[in-house]
């Protein structure tokens, strides 16, 4: 449990975007680890395994939600989709180049908690999980053009996020 509950916890919250929900996660998939301990504890594919459950579990959890997070924005008449201006410049590749591995991680983090999960999702899936279009689309039970989509504009709002804070991380603005 000890060398895996970093990875499965960061899986989780980069999903979730939330540290309590990926905690629960996190506590569900090492209950299921639990359950087959004789058949992980000398696999060379332990980690493979636990990244697989806890993208599952994750994927289930959200859908779960994301039916009633719907049912009541429909309820108070508000629409997820509505126009919005995209952000879409481009982001110098020596964004991040003055901040160091662990701030880099935390200022990614923190910015793919601020994207709506229709967003964060598909993103996290295809960067972090390295899951193709199709799968993904399939998993999230959504067209091929929408996790295009999607995809597209979390990397142009994250572009955005990261570019005001890595330059208040930097010093150079704030």
């Amino acid at each position: 449990m000890r060398a895996y509950q970093d990875m499965v916890f960061t899986t989780a919250a980069r999903l979730t975007g939330n540290d309590a929900q990926a905690e629960d996660i996190a506590q569900d998939v090492f209950l299921k680890a639990y359950g087959n301990f004789e058949g992980l504890r000398t696999s060379t594919t332990a980690g493979g395994w636990l990244k697989t459950v806890t993208t599952n579990l994750t994927l289930n959890y959200l859908s779960r939600y994301r039916r009633r997070r719907r049912l009541f924005s429909e309820l108070r008449g508000e629409d997820d989709n509505s126009p919005e201006p995209e952000d879409r410049f481009a982001v110098p590749d020596t964004l991040l180049d003055g901040v160091d591995a662990q701030q880099r991680t935390q200022l990614i983090d923190s910015a793919l908690q601020t994207l709506p999960d229709h967003q964060r999702l598909p993103l996290v899936l295809y960067h972090f999980e390295e899951m193709p279009y199709d799968e993904i689309a399939r998993r999230l039970h959504i067209s091929l053009a929408k996790v295009k989509t999607d995809i597209l504009r979390a990397r142009a709002k994250l572009a955005g996020l990261l570019a005001r804070g890595g330059a208040c991380v930097d010093g150079s603005a704030e």
